[in-house]
């Protein structure tokens, strides 16, 4: 196969009610999940919720990304005592991310969660979530930041020695903010490899994988050059994922 090959890469889609774009249900995805994608390489391929299929996607894909969106993880999975009330759920999505997330997990796919989308994985594997950040976290950053969501809002500290550190070379990264949730107890098997300087928990990773990263941050924004080259690092694993199931 050459290596000009573009790895296919399942992007999951958000969900909403009727109203706004549609009378009807109606997926969403924002245009730079897909575009940067495209520019690291790979092919998009956006991903009805369908649990039943998972097994179908799977055979057709060479990686998957865990998006992002405006709700939380349902506490419950993840055995909260309570529900803050700022939680707001979406039971069908989180369904069909849990089941394809350990579906590619358990075949060694590589797997980028962003944003809700790290939170989804840690939830998966047996982490747990701060509900509320302002509300747990003393003298917390701004992680909803109130500049544009195209512009740095804080800095990260990269872990040296973590996957994440030896995908971007940097001991520091200017991200982006747009969560008001973070991983509490990481996942067992998974390590923290970046924090921000309140302390809260930017990035996980399994080192046992090809690949599996969570970011608490949209690198699919391209804010540093840290961020072109997860999705770079990304798409060479999914590409050699390809190759090495044929």
């Amino acid at each position: 196969m050459s290596t000009d090959h573009r790895p296919r890469i399942g992007i999951t889609l958000d969900s909403e009610e009727p109203g706004g774009y549609s009378k009807f249900p109606w997926y969403a995805l924002r245009q730079n999940y897909a575009q940067s994608i495209l520019n690291a390489g790979g092919l998009p391929l956006p991903l009805p919720h369908a649990p039943d299929n998972v097994a179908d996607y799977l055979a057709m894909l060479d990686g998957l990304v865990i998006t992002g969106g405006a709700f939380d993880v349902d506490p419950s999975l993840y055995g909260a005592d309570g529900r803050h009330d700022t939680v707001t759920t979406k039971a069908g999505r989180t369904a069909f991310e849990w089941a394809i997330t350990q579906a590619a997990f358990d075949i060694d796919m590589p797997i980028l969660g962003i944003c809700g989308g790290q939170q989804l994985m840690n939830v998966v594997f047996g982490g747990t979530l701060i509900q509320h950040i302002p509300d747990a976290v003393p003298d917390c950053l701004a992680h909803e930041q109130p500049n544009p969501r195209d512009e740095a809002g804080h800095d990260v500290a990269v872990h040296r020695g973590s996957f994440l550190h030896e995908i971007t070379g940097s001991a520091a990264l200017a991200v982006n903010s747009a969560h008001h949730q973070a991983v509490d107890h990481c996942a067992p098997g998974f390590t923290v490899s970046s924090v921000a300087a309140d302390g809260v928990i930017e990035a996980i990773e399994h080192r046992g994988k090809r690949f599996c990263l969570g970011v608490q941050w949209h690198p699919e924004f391209a804010i540093s050059p840290g961020d072109t080259a997860i999705l770079a690092a990304f798409i060479q694993a999914s590409r050699v994922f390809s190759e090495q199931r044929q």
